[in-house]
């Protein structure tokens, strides 16, 4: 039986449907699991059970501080190994990615999954074409006019579409042999804020990122303690060149070209432009 885990969150979900719309059987787990999917709760270790699981697709358990992240992927990692699981399949972050402020958790989780013995695939995804899109923050000018901000600058993100991760995922957990002891660096297109703006029809207002950071820190952004640092770590990665890079896995794993991220991009922060006064 192939497990996805994380089966409520976005890209667990997805990959869940896109195995069954590829007709390959599978089963979602989550701490707080939906109808026919069953209860996994990272951090309950007692309680976890993989016994009949062959393809475990492990869906970074990233909401938290780094700590709590090891443990409980070290956790899972263990039951699997104890229950006889086959194969992992671990949705980690681009290699791209080294400097972010989320990037240790998910090296320590790639280093304990290569000594654990078991036949594992990692596939280091790209930054979400949506994260980009709901990043972007809208400013009016009072007089009717909107204009897009960020802290990204000129830079681009080579973002992917999480839909497209999803079918990566769904691929190589439907075959997992095919693609034994493989990191697959998962990148899309590079967009710019601009470009979104641009398709938006508004301007684009470059932040400094001392002024993004102090949004962040405002108590009012409703953000737990580990994001800010996260947030502001993205955001210069993108805006001095480091995450533009791109890589032909993607396209060479779906068979097919990704999805074009900047539409992507474009639709999520489209969803919150303010409703003009009239």
């Amino acid at each position: 039986m192939i497990l996805v885990t994380g089966a409520n969150g976005n890209l667990g979900s997805a990959t869940l449907a896109a195995l069954r719309a590829r007709g390959v059987a599978a089963t979602g787990a989550s701490r707080t699991p939906g109808e026919g999917m069953r209860r996994l709760d990272f951090d309950d270790p007692a309680g976890l059970d993989l016994a009949d699981v062959s393809t475990l697709v492990l869906i970074s358990a990233g909401y938290g501080e780094d700590d709590q992240v090891v443990g409980r992927h070290t956790a899972v990692l263990d039951a699997a190994l104890r229950d006889g699981v086959r194969h992992v399949v671990y949705t980690s972050l681009t290699g791209a990615g080294d400097h972010l402020g989320f990037a240790l958790a998910h090296r320590a989780t790639e280093r304990l999954i290569q000594a654990s013995g078991l036949p594992w695939t990692i596939l280091r995804n790209g930054l979400y074409a949506e994260l980009f899109g709901g990043l972007l923050m809208w400013a009016d000018d009072g007089v009717g006019s909107a204009s897009v901000e960020s802290a990204f600058g000129d830079g681009a993100l080579a973002a992917v579409a999480r839909e497209d991760l999803a079918d990566a995922a769904a691929i190589v957990a439907a075959h997992p042999a095919r693609h034994s002891g493989r990191v697959h660096d998962l990148v899309g297109t590079p967009i710019t804020a601009g470009q979104v703006a641009d398709r938006l029809g508004v301007p684009h207002r470059a932040l400094t990122l001392g002024e993004y950071r102090r949004r962040l820190l405002d108590e009012t952004s409703g953000l737990l303690p580990f994001q800010p640092s996260m947030l502001a770590s993205i955001a210069t990665g993108i805006r001095h060149g480091f995450l533009d890079g791109t890589a032909p896995d993607l396209a060479d794993l779906l068979g097919r070209p990704a999805r074009d991220p900047l539409a992507t991009a474009v639709a999520v922060a489209s969803a919150t432009r303010p409703v003009a006064s009239v």
